[in-house]
């Protein structure tokens, strides 16, 4: 079976969709829809046989794909799942899901009750150096994780032209860097440790030409009983070829040994008493993040053809959303948050 996909958006991030379409079997890519002629041209020029279209809702009427790829901005979200819903056409949606919590549910509402499948394009847990890690967590080579923590250090935020080459929407966000990139690490880190059961947060801005926040500190309480930190700054590199690669640095402290990421995609394990060692492990430097676009649109793919379980349906993604609102209001009333 050729599953046909449909991809809504050809900007700066959609790039990264497209080549991994590109180059997935049992995977046809019928149409490419952006209001943006030399965009949706230049993409669809990838795929023998695509269709360019200038709105979304046509294409869909055009091509009736079994699954669109939404990579358009936030705001745009819930009039494209409401389209895809109605025409019962399957979907992954990029994030932010939705500006607002209440926005999201009703997006996931939406796909729920016309019984389509909605997929949110969470790709961080689907990077090399995570997944590797959790398969040493869940292999015992730590032991019991006491700790987990994350310096995010991408150092693209800084002056007046911070972001705005890439994603210049970034800029006006009032939620920044949790709603936009935090979130990635909110669910790497339920991915890894388990369920999180409360915050406490101290959020800032640095960049007076922005929005939102851009850099800050969250604790997090697991039900396990284990300790999490992200501590994040956008203004902030770290040693790498690519700061944007893994954004920054992990560490996984257990009972029998440590385990840290750096900024090369190299993980290194210490065990207790002893002397650190790199661990080797076989990734792809391509695409985003070592191919985590290309993993998370497979991951799904293969929920569809094979029917294996799925990691990041629009209802799962909302205990995400529920922490992240957590984490702003610990913020906003500087107190521990019980999620």
């Amino acid at each position: 079976m050729t599953l046909t996909v449909a991809i809504a958006g050809c900007g700066y991030f959609s790039r990264f969709h497209q080549d991994a379409w590109s180059r997935m079997d049992g995977v046809r890519v019928v149409g490419v829809a952006d209001r943006d002629a030399g965009k949706r041209e230049a993409a669809v020029a990838l795929f023998d046989g695509a269709k360019a279209f200038d709105d979304a809702e046509a294409m869909l009427d055009a091509v009736r794909p079994d699954l669109i790829d939404i990579v358009t901005p936030p705001q745009t979200h819930r009039a494209l799942v409401e389209a895809a819903a109605r025409r019962g056409v399957k979907m992954i949606c990029q994030k932010p899901l939705a500006p607002a919590y209440d926005e999201a549910q009703a997006i996931v509402g939406l796909a729920e009750e016309a019984g389509v499948m909605l997929a949110v394009h969470e790709n961080f847990r689907f990077m090399p150096w995570f997944m590797e890690a959790g398969r040493l967590i869940t292999s015992g080579a730590v032991g019991t994780p006491l700790n987990i923590s994350f310096r995010l250090r991408p150092g693209d935020g800084q002056g007046h032209e911070a972001y705005l080459s890439r994603q210049p929407y970034f800029q006006s966000m009032p939620r920044f860097l949790i709603h936009e990139t935090g979130i990635h690490l909110i669910d790497v880190f339920r991915c890894l440790m388990g369920e999180i059961t409360g915050v406490f947060a101290r959020l800032r801005r640095i960049n007076p030409v922005i929005a939102g926040e851009d850099a800050g500190y969250v604790i997090f309480d697991f039900a396990s009983g284990a300790a999490g930190l992200f501590d994040g700054n956008r203004h902030v590199d770290h040693p790498a070829k690519d700061t944007r690669m893994t954004n920054g640095v992990l560490l996984v402290e257990g009972t029998e040994s440590v385990i840290r990421l750096d900024g090369f995609g190299k993980l290194f394990v210490r065990p207790r008493g002893g002397d650190e060692r790199e661990h080797a492990y076989a990734w792809a430097d391509r695409g985003y993040g070592g191919d985590c676009v290309y993993r998370q649109s497979r991951h799904i793919v293969d929920h569809l053809l094979t029917g294996t379980p799925l990691a990041n349906s629009g209802r799962d993604y909302l205990r995400n959303l529920d922490i992240e609102e957590a984490v702003y209001r610990s913020a906003a009333e500087g107190r521990f948050i019980t999620v």
